[in-house]
């Protein structure tokens, strides 16, 4: 009665992935994408510390 059918079965190793070859425009592409997304995580960051956009957004006059 030792089996070992309970519990969690462990997940099956799968083959590790062949390093691909790029060429240059592959490569510019890439460094390209890296490039914008730090840009993006940078102004997201100081985009969250300003908080509001403007300070007080629109101001109504009172008149009519």
């Amino acid at each position: 009665m030792s089996s070992k059918q309970g519990g969690k079965a462990k997940p099956l190793k799968q083959p590790k992935a062949e390093k691909k070859d790029y060429d240059e425009d592959d490569l510019a592409n890439i460094q390209k994408k890296k490039e914008e997304e730090k840009a993006l995580k940078e102004l997201r960051a100081k985009a969250s510390q300003k908080g509001a956009f403007g300070g007080a957004g629109l101001k109504k006059s009172g008149k009519k």
